[in-house]
């Protein structure tokens, strides 16, 4: 199994989702960018975010609630 990636905190601030061009959040094993709007999980890949739709997978809701959880506590 592969390491959580080490990506730089100033960099995951700038990035948004290709589609929605909401903020990403990192997952909580470090291993993915979530958009939660878009329900789309980005690899990432030797510290590199893969942020293509081809590279996107679908995170159904109940995954959301796992692996972003404060994310979602705090919407309105």
């Amino acid at each position: 199994m592969p390491r959580p990636a080490d990506v730089d905190p100033k960099v995951l601030e700038m990035l948004v989702c290709p589609l929605t061009k909401t903020r990403l959040s990192l997952s909580a094993d470090g291993r993915e960018l979530i958009s939660v709007a878009a329900r789309l999980g980005f690899p990432i890949r030797d510290g590199v975010p893969m942020l293509t739709l081809e590279e996107a997978r679908e995170v159904p809701p109940e995954e959301l609630e796992r692996t972003v959880p404060d994310i979602l506590h705090d919407r309105p």
